[in-house]
């Protein structure tokens, strides 16, 4: 009987526990418990019939149930099983709503009628819990198809039956420092995004479709939880999930043209004096980055996207800017135990480059072969050559080359200000890699509106 105790979750009372204290001494009474008060409470076995025993264990709500699963006196309405309460409904470690009565009726007296037939008065809705009384498991049925209620005009509400009396962008984007904290970009140009976006939304959400365009900016500035946006934006975690999906889709469909491959004379008229003097018939400046991946549980992926310069999964992509900082190429998405050589020749970036132009590139692009099929220059920092130092010359044209290159760099920070970016992504999300760094590059454009829409435009023509 040592053995005997309570199988409720997270209640210690056991037979051993029970004759203890019945051999302690009564603090009223000055004698043995056994002789005056007795146990605080006693251990009840489990009903024998089939269906008692389930309903017993569907209220105890074990994974593992014991054989015998003994219930003690505190987790029953009247201390033991009664007729009117034969199972456990008290403290059984999880939580348990209060029942609630049915719903009255109460009938008027014929002489208050106002017409020979009875009228019914029911009292204020109760409403219903979304849980199961006794298993405690939320019904999705109840959540989402819940059509009871009154039939007359509300405020609009959120999916979690908050009262939107104010659209968020306005409460969060009161000034353009925060617009800039929240979605990377100032006040004036979302407001410009959100009038060439919003208009082409034809989705059916309950949310104002520019509180639509925050949550995805907020997600791509700041790689926000689900959650937190779910919470901020008082609605269901689902929600927030198609609506990031259906904004990035639409997003990369409808600013292609804000990454624009700019003329040779567009290029030249905007070109810095830095570049003018030594470099100045140069096209654009290209380079790879890489952004960290989580870990895939496939081998054979894991193996594609490890990458040895960083020493984990990475995910890389090749940029292309015009001198005057401008991104003009962004390739999609690939493993980071690419080359940059085979991102080059596979990611159509040759198709942009004419005869006559020039390219400038770092050491790792061993793309000579396939520059001089197009009559491209490519220039480069200088290799040695069997351990031999660099000659004076050379070591002069990699000084220079590297005063100008370094514009690279800073775009790829600038791109890198979107923190989906620069942290871990997620295995769920490299479907829409290729369309999230394609909205970044157009974003990052516009952050510093080296082009207003008109030239862009011009450029696309």
């Amino acid at each position: 009987m040592s053995s005997l105790m309570c199988s409720v979750s997270g209640c210690h009372n056991n037979w051993k526990k029970r004759r203890e204290i019945l051999q302690q001494e009564c603090y009223i009474h000055k004698s043995r418990r056994s002789e005056c008060c007795g146990a605080p409470y006693s251990l009840h076995p489990p009903p024998k019939e089939e269906n008692s025993l389930r309903l017993w264990l569907k209220a105890l709500n074990l994974k593992k149930p014991p054989k015998r699963p003994y219930v003690c006196s505190f987790h029953f309405v009247d201390g033991r099983p009664t007729e009117k309460h034969p199972f456990p409904e008290k403290w059984l470690g999880y939580d348990v709503p209060v029942k609630t009565p049915r719903r009255a009726l109460k009938r008027q007296p014929p002489d208050e009628l106002p017409s020979t037939s009875y009228a019914v008065k029911l009292e204020e809705d109760i409403p219903c819990s979304k849980k199961d009384a006794q298993t405690q498991w939320e019904d999705p049925t109840l959540q989402d198809h819940d059509y009871a209620g009154e039939f007359q005009v509300k405020p609009p509400t959120s999916d979690k039956g908050i009262q939107c009396s104010t659209p968020m962008y306005k409460s969060l984007l009161r000034s353009d420092n925060l617009c800039q904290l929240h979605t990377g970009l100032s006040l004036d140009v979302f407001y410009r995004v959100a009038e060439h976006l919003v208009p082409l939304c034809n989705n059916n959400f309950q949310q104002d479709p520019r509180d639509q365009l925050l949550m995805v900016l907020m997600k791509l500035r700041l790689n926000l939880l689900q959650e937190y946006l779910a919470e901020k934006f008082q609605v269901s975690q689902t929600t927030v999930s198609r609506t990031l999906s259906y904004w990035i889709d639409l997003m990369e469909e409808n600013m292609k043209d804000y990454i624009p491959w700019l003329p040779s004379e567009t290029i030249k008229a905007r070109m810095p004096e830095c570049f003018k003097e030594h470099y100045p018939n140069t096209t654009c400046i290209i380079d790879c980055s890489e952004t960290p991946l989580q870990k895939a549980k496939n081998p054979a992926s894991r193996g594609e996207s490890y990458s040895h310069h960083y020493g984990h999964n990475t995910i890389k992509y090749l940029l292309a800017i015009a001198p005057c900082g401008l991104v003009m190429f962004i390739s999609p998405a690939y493993g980071g135990g690419c080359s940059d050589a085979f991102i080059t020749q596979k990611s159509g970036f040759l198709d942009y480059l004419h005869d006559g132009d020039e390219v400038m590139a770092d050491r790792g692009f061993t793309i000579q072969d396939l520059l001089n099929a197009k009559n491209v220059k490519l220039t480069r920092p200088s290799f040695t050559k069997k351990g031999s130092q660099l000659s004076d010359e050379d070591t002069t044209s990699t000084r220079r080359i590297a005063n100008v290159s370094f514009h690279i760099e800073r775009v790829i920070c600038r791109l890198k200000h979107f923190k989906i970016l620069s942290q871990t992504v997620p295995i769920n999300l490299t479907p829409k890699m290729d369309k999230i760094l394609r909205i970044c590059a157009a974003l990052c454009n516009l952050r510093h509106d080296i082009f207003d829409e008109s030239e862009i435009a011009v450029c696309n023509k």
